[in-house]
């Protein structure tokens, strides 16, 4: 299966052991001496790709990867560490 990045972007990522949707692609981290993937890379939740932090991204290895369908990528990961949300200034 031959698939581009930009196709990626357009997929949400749902986890499989809970059943929440993570969000779409905003990036993606490869080692250069192999070519292969390392990991998918997502904003954190409630958060757009332009504007959001890299401290808080979620990283999906690729071995999670379980399917890439049409609509969606569906991974297996028991720990997804959803970042906390910020408390609004008073």
């Amino acid at each position: 299966m031959i698939c581009s990045f930009s196709a990626l972007r357009n997929k949400e990522v749902i986890n499989l052991r809970d059943g929440r949707k993570l969000g779409c692609v905003m990036d993606i981290d490869f080692d250069i001496p192999t070519g292969r993937i390392c990991r998918i890379i997502l904003p954190p939740p409630g958060k757009i790709a332009l504007f959001a932090s890299s401290k808080n991204n979620l990283c999906i290895p690729w071995e999670r990867i379980e399917k890439i369908g049409d609509d969606a990528i569906l991974v297996r990961c028991a720990e997804v560490i959803m970042p906390k949300k910020e408390k609004a200034p008073r």
